[in-house]
């Protein structure tokens, strides 16, 4: 039995993202993933149940990931905070092209396969989008006191179109190999707001 190793299990998880982020659950088998750490299958299951249990482990940790750099740039004082919407959309144009645009958003990729997915999945998947959504509307709550948007603009409404376009926006991106349709999103999303 192997010993009880965190590095052997963040090791799997981060494995898991890679893999999930670029081909999918569906079509992500679990040898693939334990090849890239080394790991004997029989060790796979030391660490996780299933691998339903370790997509609920890669969900989580992907989603705090993602709602720590959400945080970095929609907190950001330094910046107005529509600026900080760009510059969230600059790292991740940045972290795409870094991976030749292989790599998508884990959410959105497991979005699209949701019907084949445990339903399990589905809950977790509306509650991180809920998570990045309510980020996004504090940023344009910010935008709005500071008159950068219209006192009756609705920012929860924004804030949930927002994460349905950039979501369009990541697959398109990822199907074109080029950035073009993140700069588009956003710039169209942008010239949208009520001012």
């Amino acid at each position: 039995m192997p010993r009880d190793d965190p590095d052997t299990r963040a090791a799997l998880i981060r494995s898991g993202v890679e893999v999930l982020t670029e081909q999918g659950f569906t079509a992500s088998g679990i040898d693939g993933i334990l090849r890239r750490v080394g790991v004997p299958k029989g060790s796979f299951y030391y660490y996780f149940d299933s691998k339903e249990a370790f997509g609920h482990a890669v969900m989580a940790h992907y989603a705090a990931y993602f709602a720590a750099k959400l945080d970095r740039h929609l907190l950001d004082a330094s910046r107005p905070p529509l600026q900080r919407l760009e510059a969230f959309v600059d790292d991740a144009r940045a972290g795409m092209a870094r991976h030749d645009f292989r790599r998508g958003c884990l959410v959105g990729n497991l979005g699209q396969e949701v019907g084949g997915l445990p339903e399990s999945y589905r809950r977790r998947l509306r509650e991180t989008l809920a998570d990045w959504q309510r980020r996004v509307a504090v940023c344009l709550r910010e935008a709005q006191s500071g008159g950068e948007l219209a006192e009756a603009a609705d920012c929860e409404r924004l804030a949930e179109a927002f994460w349905i376009g950039w979501e369009g926006a990541v697959m398109r991106a990822r199907l074109e190999g080029d950035a073009r349709p993140l700069d588009t999103f956003l710039a169209t999303y942008l010239e949208g707001l009520p001012r």
